[in-house]
């Protein structure tokens, strides 16, 4: 059967659950209908037509798909990924010495990355699935550097998924594997900083977001991993991290200065920081605004097919639940009802 994963409001709550592509597609959420639940595939040997380096080929194709997904998000560029991570992987395996080893690499950042748009999407069975394979493949390679990355992700999907204990002991394993004074060491320790969050301890939660601006202005300067890191970066995170522990008012105003400086290609991101800042604000009891900055950030979850707008806007669609009289409430509770599955 033709599976994809959607949200739907089950028992008044939103749950990300497989249903069949037919019933999305007779609900008229067609957007939802991408990225089917993976299936066995078999490579056609068509598929293996000389291509020059494979490991080029592969390596430009993963940040093509990276780009489109900034813009489009996961649920248009996931099921493209594993149909070449089944093309990649078979060339591996036809390959030997040094080129077997680094497609293997290659194929283990494939499976990291594969693991991350399922996570987006909603399809934790699938995320955990790939990001596993990746954590076996890295020790294969004997890149540690890869193997403390994908422990950090390991991690990340532990405190989405509701396991923050979990994910403070994957946290504690990528730092302990990545190297001192590396971008990886900073890595591990903001996603120490919030399962530290996600389990009510504000003050070691604080203290490991203190060590990692310390970590982070003597770190290397890796290209491959962490490039994106930076201050601004750190206090975003840490936002998220003021909100788990209640601290809204502090919250919206570090996912506000998030949007203000988020370039205009990060769509999916965007739409992520406009549904935290507008929880946030409903915390601080300013409904009107949580209203109308989650009404922008349903119209990017629609774009994207996102799991984690879409989870932040079920939290604020319960919190703004008994302020429905005010200016612009019911208005983003009934965009947000139209874009989520009912089942019968």
């Amino acid at each position: 059967m033709d599976l994809v994963v959607v949200p739907a409001r089950i028992n008044g709550r939103i749950h990300f659950v497989p249903v069949p592509r037919r019933v999305v597609l007779a609900s008229g959420l067609a957007g939802l209908a991408a990225a089917a639940v993976p299936a066995t595939t078999t490579t056609a040997e068509s598929d293996l037509a000389d291509m020059g380096s494979p490991f080029e080929h592969f390596a430009q194709l993963r940040r093509v798909i990276i780009q489109t997904d900034n813009l489009i998000g996961p649920r248009h560029v996931l099921p493209a990924l594993q149909q070449n991570l089944v093309c990649l992987a078979t060339r591996r395996r036809a390959a030997r010495g040094a080129d077997a080893v680094e497609l293997l690499s290659l194929e283990t950042r494939y499976e990291e990355l594969a693991g991350w748009f399922a996570q987006d999407i909603g399809d934790e069975r699938t995320a955990h699935g790939h990001t596993a394979k990746a954590l076996d493949a890295s020790h294969i390679t004997g890149d540690t550097d890869l193997t403390a990355y994908i422990l950090g992700r390991k991690a990340q999907l532990a405190v989405d998924t509701g396991h923050p204990t979990d994910a403070l002991g994957l946290a504690t394993a990528a730092r302990r594997t990545a190297r001192p004074g590396s971008r990886l060491e900073v890595i591990a320790v903001l996603h120490e900083a919030h399962a530290h969050a996600v389990l009510g301890e504000s003050r070691e939660s604080h203290k490991a977001y203190d060590t990692a601006l310390t970590l982070l202005a003597r770190a290397d300067s890796d290209g491959v991993w962490g490039s994106w890191l930076d201050t601004a970066y750190v206090n975003t995170a840490r936002a998220r991290s003021l909100a788990a522990l209640g601290d809204y008012e502090r919250a919206a105003a570090g996912f506000d200065d998030a949007i203000a400086m988020l370039p205009p290609a990060y769509r999916r991101d965007r739409g992520v920081y406009l549904a935290r800042a507008a929880r946030a604000h409903a915390g601080t009891g300013n409904n009107v605004l949580a209203a109308r900055i989650g009404t922008q950030a349903v119209g990017i979850a629609v774009e994207t097919g996102s799991a984690r707008i879409v989870h932040q806007l079920d939290r604020l669609d319960q919190a703004l639940a008994p302020a429905a009289s005010e200016d612009g409430v019911a208005e983003f509770r009934a965009s947000f009802d139209r874009i989520v599955l009912h089942p019968a």
